[in-house]
């Protein structure tokens, strides 16, 4: 839906999922596009050229500077982004990367893709972040990276990871594929990192559809990722093999041209979702069963992936999915947020067991993420907390998790 075309709305109004003309659907997410990301995506269009070109040369310029970061290489994902950041670090079979078992998956995935071996720790009770204490004792002879995230847009303790990545000698990758915009000690998130990943699919306040962002102020690292991504189109003819095999990872002009866009209107999106931050505070603050999200006092600002709500400790995972089930019912799009790795099968071959990280597993159970976008109107937002709370009433009180 396009900014511009957002206007008053009754409780519930929206697309529906499958195109239809339901007027009742609320959407997880709902990308904020004005007629300047219009406009750009017809300059494009109009253009003799599609593929990775000028465009994505100057969005990543303008990313890079928007950070203060030296330099910044376009691809189509962030689980791409994470898998030739490892492949331009050196990082394979035989090596382990320490990384939070709450997780957006496809991402931590890409270390599994890499044929490295994911050595996955639990989290911060509150935060929801990595907990740079089961980082250290994670770490082995054969651990070659940390990759911690900014879980849900709540940045994670950098001057503790970093103090950890220098203390080992390894390198400390920055997952921001959930948190453009926050900031940790007055610091952008994405500059904590040797390599900083973002990803642009939704539900990202900053959306190219799919797409993503590698960061990094090292003129080595940075040309190995251009090396691994893709080869510059004057070497596409070649016959000779170069020193590596590019994944051909580019990202197209016309996700640039609409990256561009809404990077120069960031803190406008940003802004209209903070308002509906404040909403669902309101409307969340007299449900006692639930945790609105939590905010650490270094995080100084905290720009949410999703709006997420932790059920109270007396809720099960099976009441948590019924919750979600009535939701959906009632024509509110939600999800459990995780599913933690260690249990997906993948990871559970590797030896994994549920009772191993404790905490991951008791929040992963209880989260629900609501509908979170600029578009959602303050009746919309009520008629969402005052679904789930009769929906938590067919399932039993809860009593508040903290």
């Amino acid at each position: 839906m396009t900014s511009s075309m957002a206007g008053e709305a009754s409780p519930g109004s929206g697309d529906a999922p499958d195109g239809g003309a339901e007027s009742t659907f609320i959407p997880l997410s709902d990308p904020d596009i004005s007629l300047a990301e219009l406009e750009a995506i017809d300059q494009v269009m109009r253009s003799p050229r599609l593929s990775s070109g000028p465009t994505v040369e100057a969005f990543e310029s303008a990313f890079a500077n928007h950070l203060g970061r030296n330099h910044a290489v376009a691809v189509p994902s962030g689980t791409l982004g994470l898998l030739i950041t490892l492949a331009a670090l050196g990082i394979g079979e035989g090596h382990e990367v320490v990384a939070p078992s709450y997780s957006f998956r496809e991402t931590a995935h890409a270390i599994a893709l890499a044929g490295a071996r994911p050595a996955l720790v639990d989290i911060d009770y509150w935060s929801g972040t990595i907990v740079p204490d089961k980082v250290e004792a994670a770490i082995s002879e054969r651990t070659r990276a940390i990759v911690a995230g900014n879980s849900n847009g709540h940045p994670a303790q950098w001057d503790e990871l970093r103090a950890i990545a220098k203390k080992h000698n390894i390198l400390l990758i920055e997952d921001s594929t959930e948190a453009i915009g926050s900031r940790y000690k007055d610091t952008l998130v994405g500059t904590f990192g040797d390599v900083s990943i973002f990803d642009f699919s939704q539900p990202s306040p900053l959306t190219t559809g799919e797409g993503g962002m590698i960061v990094t102020d090292d003129i080595d690292i940075a040309v190995a990722l251009r090396r691994h991504r893709s080869h510059r189109l004057q070497e596409r003819a070649s016959v000779v093999v170069g020193s590596a095999a590019p994944y051909q990872a580019g990202m197209s002009e016309i996700a640039a041209a609409l990256g561009l866009a809404q990077l120069t209107r960031l803190e406008e999106i940003l802004e209209r979702r903070r308002s509906i931050e404040h909403f669902y505070y309101r409307h969340v603050a007299s449900f006692e069963g639930i945790k609105d999200p939590y905010k650490a006092p270094e995080a100084t600002e905290v720009n949410w992936f999703l709006y997420l709500v932790h059920l109270g400790t007396r809720f099960s995972k099976s009441s948590r999915d019924s919750i979600v089930d009535d939701l959906v019912v009632e024509k509110v799009e939600a999800a459990a947020y995780c599913n933690p790795l260690h249990l997906q099968r993948r990871y559970f071959e590797l030896g994994y067991r549920r009772g191993d990280l404790p905490v991951t597993e008791k929040i992963a159970d209880r989260a629900v993420a609501l509908p979170f976008h600029g578009h959602l109107t303050d009746d919309q937002i009520e008629f969402i907390v005052a679904t789930m709370k009769d929906a938590s009433i067919n399932v039993g009180a809860g009593a508040a998790i903290y």
